[in-house]
């Protein structure tokens, strides 16, 4: 299902060099909101860190996000030193493309991760890019999220419980 992750994860860090080199994974595009910083703007405890790790270990970053509000990007950015691209409208391809374009990389070589299926895991399967879910940082949300996640939710529910009776992910690629 195209709304389902190829990975999935509790927290961003739990993503290891390791996991990233089977799935031949070269490039990461991540997720701004609750993804990398909360609702408030603060950045979880050791993202820095596992950011430098994956970097020393040649690992590509970028960050797109769908917010549009320059100065809080830049700010992350800038603390991560990771290049972005803001408001871009996830899960329409044209940020995740732009993206791609300026990593140099293919598309199945890089992975979106993100915390909501309905733009990163959407966005990053129609693209042909591998999907990593992650679960929100942190339970406060904006509006538009707030009224999306219980579908989301019901949607994760199915597909934990395909993954638990060992089923194989197909995203109509």
């Amino acid at each position: 299902m195209i709304f389902y992750p190829d990975a999935y994860f509790k927290d961003l860090k739990e993503i290891t060099v390791e996991f990233l080199n089977k799935n031949n994974i070269k490039a990461l595009i991540l997720d701004l909101d609750n993804t990398l910083i909360d609702y408030e703007r603060n950045m979880p405890e050791g993202t820095i860190e596992w950011v430098n790790e994956l970097k020393k270990n040649g690992i590509k970053l970028y960050i797109v996000t769908n917010t549009n509000k320059k100065k809080k990007v830049e700010t992350i950015s800038k603390k991560l030193n990771i290049e972005y691209i803001y408001f871009a409208k996830k899960p329409l391809k044209m940020g995740l493309l732009k993206a791609q374009k300026r990593l140099q990389e293919r598309p199945e070589n890089i992975a979106v991760i993100g915390d909501q299926l309905f733009t990163d895991v959407l966005g990053g399967n129609r693209c042909k890019m591998f999907t990593i879910l992650t679960d929100p940082i942190a339970e406060r949300d904006i509006l538009i999220t707030k009224i999306k996640r219980p579908i989301e939710n019901y949607l994760k529910k199915k597909y934990f419980e395909k993954m638990n009776k060992g089923g194989v992910m197909d995203n109509n690629r």
